[in-house]
């Protein structure tokens, strides 16, 4: 679930905007809104150029164009940016979007802005983050990233079979519901509850890979005992290996994390990372895409939660643990 980067907001057709660039892209003619005219979908992620967003994008404009409508993409310039959210979410009202697809950079602080713009009758679904409330949103396809934590969490017990833990947990930051929920699940299949004695260490890391060899770092100076880490994705994972490996620990510490890229999963492959839990950006936006179609063709509205799936991914696997090999994972990644 690594998201923080810098991106750059471009304008193309289709929109008039300000402070915020709003792109165009797979537009068509077979879709119609209620008034007669193209069918407008707003795709608005955290920022453009992780991958998690950018294979996110791609699904979004293969759907689009397959449903004969016209996709507007907007992003913020870093993993937090609710206020070029806000401004997205605006801009593509006035727009005349049927529907708008958000990852929400900040749960809370967008509803406002969401509620605004369903008072005008637009569809808006959550994509991968659940706003809170998560009923502030028409309807949300995510993965189910408690279980995905919850998934890594029995992993990891399987493997230390025992052995004392000295745990260090490299999480989001504090209040981003996908970090919660990930880091909640990974205690509970662990078997343990926060404030466990077996947690020595835990630091953010905004799911940035040099941020987390830093967090590892320090979580290294304050207990050199860590024998498991849990990371909430693949470049905090990547970067904590780093740390473990100028040390000398890179062999002697299980390593556990959340998403599923291609690079994390090539990762699992080559022994960097244990396992992994692997969710489908893909599936996500198609199912956001043609829920919009739907509302702006037949009326229909998407509501409630639609799980889009998730795979631990390793290779090897433990028993009662269930999980794919690393095959399987890069026939599904993403990035």
């Amino acid at each position: 679930m690594s998201r923080t980067t810098r991106s750059v907001l471009r304008i193309v057709s289709c929109a008039t905007v300000a402070t915020l660039a709003l792109s165009a892209c797979g537009s068509g003619s077979k879709g119609s809104s209620g008034s007669g005219g193209t069918v407008k979908v707003g795709l608005i992620t955290k920022t453009e150029t992780n991958p998690f967003f950018v294979k996110m994008k791609e699904g979004a404009e293969k759907a689009a164009k397959a449903e004969g409508v016209q996709l507007m993409t907007a992003a913020g310039k870093f993993d937090g940016d609710n206020s070029s959210q806000v401004t997205a979410i605006e801009n593509m009202v006035s727009a005349g979007v049927k529907g708008i697809l958000i990852t929400p950079s900040d749960s809370k602080a967008i509803v406002p802005a969401i509620q605004k713009a369903r008072a005008k009758g637009v569809l808006v679904i959550a994509l991968d983050t659940p706003t809170e409330p998560q009923s502030a949103t028409d309807a949300l396809f995510a993965t189910d990233n408690f279980t995905a934590g919850k998934l890594i969490g029995e992993y990891a017990k399987a493997v230390m079979a025992g052995e004392s833990a000295r745990i260090a947990t490299l999480d989001l930051a504090p209040g981003v519901s996908v970090g919660v929920q990930r880091h909640n699940g990974f205690l509970q299949g662990f078997g343990i509850k926060e404030g466990d004695s077996s947690i020595v260490c835990s630091q953010d890391t905004g799911g940035d890979q040099t941020k987390g060899q830093t967090a590892m770092e320090n979580c290294l100076q304050k207990d050199p005992s860590i024998n498991l880490v849990y990371t909430i994705n693949e470049p905090a994972a990547l970067g904590a290996y780093t740390a473990l490996k100028a040390k000398g620990r890179e062999k002697d510490v299980l390593i556990v994390s959340v998403d599923g890229g291609c690079t994390g999963t090539k990762a699992v492959q080559g022994g960097t990372i244990a396992a992994t839990s692997q969710q489908y950006p893909l599936k996500m936006a198609k199912l956001g895409v043609e829920a919009v179609a739907d509302y702006g063709k037949n009326g229909k509205k998407a509501s409630g939660y639609t799980d889009t799936g998730v795979t631990l991914i390793t290779d090897k696997p433990e028993k009662g643990v269930d999980s794919k090999d690393t095959t399987f994972g890069l026939a599904n990644c993403w990035g």
